[in-house]
């Protein structure tokens, strides 16, 4: 849905405590290139800055290990840090136990290195992001990548629970992203039943059942949303990924 290293808009607009904005971020540069600390500083603080926008004060990370690491934690922790930001911290979920269990060991360790000043900026945890999408008929059709089901999901929730408790981030409200076709799936209501929040990933660019102009875009969007939060039991839905592309080819990058 978004190119390598792209950022698309997120807003966490149904938290309680603040209505915050920002932008999701990858681990590497359009290029393949590893994002490094420079590199996250720069983004966190252009997105302070943006003409004609204010309050983009919070990031999405879609993984915790840094690029070119096995399991360090990503240079966008400290960056954050020493830039103010907010973070939706990421655990990347569809490469396997193994993995996933590196993604653990650098959220700890990055938590135990950088202590209160990161742990107070963290505003959530996502398990995952689209894992569902990509395993179910839908992204396997669209040969979207591997992916991760439900029942994996719904393990690596209750993995990242246990590990954390007893620590700084024990509190931290745990959710999973993905988009409302895969929320929807019965095989997939454990997850919505394990997660304090369901995050939402929604592109009306990619509608394909209905008009999509550009025009119709809120209108979808919000059709959208209401699909993720039939099956959310009154849980808070975040809006974890939205946008619409500036150019239209098989390379659709984001702003």
């Amino acid at each position: 849905m978004w190119s390598k290293g792209a950022a698309s808009l997120f807003a966490l607009a149904s938290l309680a405590s603040a209505q915050l904005k920002g932008f999701n971020y990858g681990s590497t540069n359009n290029d393949g290139s590893c994002r490094g600390y420079d590199d996250f500083v720069r983004f966190f603080t252009e997105a302070k800055n943006l003409a004609g926008a204010s309050g983009f004060a919070a990031a999405r990370l879609y993984t915790s290990v840094q690029c070119g690491t096995a399991a360090d934690p990503i240079a966008a922790f400290r960056a954050a840090v020493d830039t103010d930001t907010r973070l939706l911290v990421g655990l990347w979920a569809s490469a396997g136990r193994s993995s996933y269990e590196n993604e653990l060991n650098a959220l700890l360790r990055g938590v135990r290195e950088l202590g209160a000043p990161l742990a107070d900026r963290i505003v959530g945890i996502s398990v995952g992001s689209e894992d569902l999408y990509r395993s179910s008929p839908q992204g396997v059709a669209n040969n979207a990548g591997a992916g991760a089901t439900g029942a994996e999901i719904e393990g690596y929730i209750g993995w990242l629970r246990d590990w954390v408790r007893g620590t700084a981030i024990e509190s931290k409200p745990v959710g999973h992203v993905d988009t409302w076709t895969a929320w929807i799936l019965p095989e997939n209501r454990g997850v919505a039943d394990s997660v304090n929040f369901l995050g939402h990933n929604s592109f009306p660019y990619f509608e394909t059942t209905r008009p999509n102009s550009i025009d119709q875009a809120a209108d979808n969007f919000w059709s959208a949303l209401a699909q993720t939060e039939s099956v959310s039991s009154g849980k808070e839905v975040w809006v974890t990924e939205t946008g619409w592309p500036h150019q239209n080819d098989a390379d659709i990058s984001w702003p």
